[in-house]
């Protein structure tokens, strides 16, 4: 059984809300998405991902038949190798709606799913929306951020001279802009408690691990851990559109 709310700001410095998200309870699938481009493109492209992605994980569920384009990784789960090809799927509805368009040109988005099924978690990024498990109090990044300072310093940012570097958020792998992209899977076993967050930089950006180790600990509802973490990166003055994620593993009876 699971709980989850999310909440998206967009923020003191932009106009539009170039996150997207979804919470599809029935599927226990959860998503955040992070737009870049111009003329309001990164919207466009974020929303398409969300919404590709959404819709092959229920077709998928549905349909046995369904043609499965990305071919089987005998190394992940059904649901596994089911997010995966969903995130490709998202990759090529946003590649072709950029090539259709001269607006949309160069748009993309980051990405970060999860399917919670039974105790099994199986989770797919692209780019720098991440996700986060608080597990007996511990807060761990599962996810691998597509960043400058990650792919060619291996570093996260904690080093003071990463963090000044001026390309160090610059993004690598993001879905969209090339035909094929780089698609980060990883699954794990669940246990009663756990928690999940996943976010766009606008909160991991102006939040360290403490400051969100911490909220999750504090606070037992998704509602209000969600909120209270959007709140803390507006406080913060972070100048980025702001989505929290939270969702709460309770085992099944």
């Amino acid at each position: 059984m699971v709980q989850a709310h999310a909440v998206s700001e967009s923020g003191p410095v932009r106009k539009n809300n170039e996150d997207s998200l979804a919470i599809e309870a029935d599927l226990q699938l959860f998503v955040v998405a992070d737009g870049v481009g111009g003329h309001s493109a990164g919207e466009v492209a974020s929303r398409l991902a969300v919404e590709a992605l959404v819709g092959f994980v229920r077709r998928s569920t549905e349909d046995i038949d369904i043609t499965w384009p990305y071919g089987i990784d005998p190394d992940l789960s059904l649901d596994g190798n089911r997010l995966r090809t969903a995130i490709n799927l998202a990759n090529r509805r946003v590649f072709r709606a950029a090539e259709s368009h001269d607006d949309y040109t160069g748009m993309g988005t980051t990405l970060v799913g999860a399917i919670v099924a039974g105790s099994r978690l199986s989770v797919g990024s692209v780019g720098d929306s991440r996700l986060y498990l608080l597990s007996a109090g511990r807060l761990s990044q599962l996810t691998i951020d597509d960043t400058w300072a990650a792919t060619v310093l291996g570093s996260n940012g904690a080093d003071p001279e990463v963090a000044r570097h001026p390309m160090r958020h610059v993004l690598t792998n993001v879905l969209g802009t090339r035909e094929q992209a780089v698609v980060h899977m990883l699954e794990r076993e669940l246990t009663a408690g756990d928690v999940l967050l996943l976010c766009s930089d606008g909160l991991h950006g102006v939040a360290d691990d403490g400051v969100l180790e911490q909220v999750l600990r504090d606070e037992t509802s998704p509602q209000a851990a969600a909120a209270r973490l959007v709140q803390i990166a507006l406080d913060r003055g972070t100048r980025d559109n702001v989505t929290a994620l939270v969702v709460r593993y309770e085992a099944d009876a």
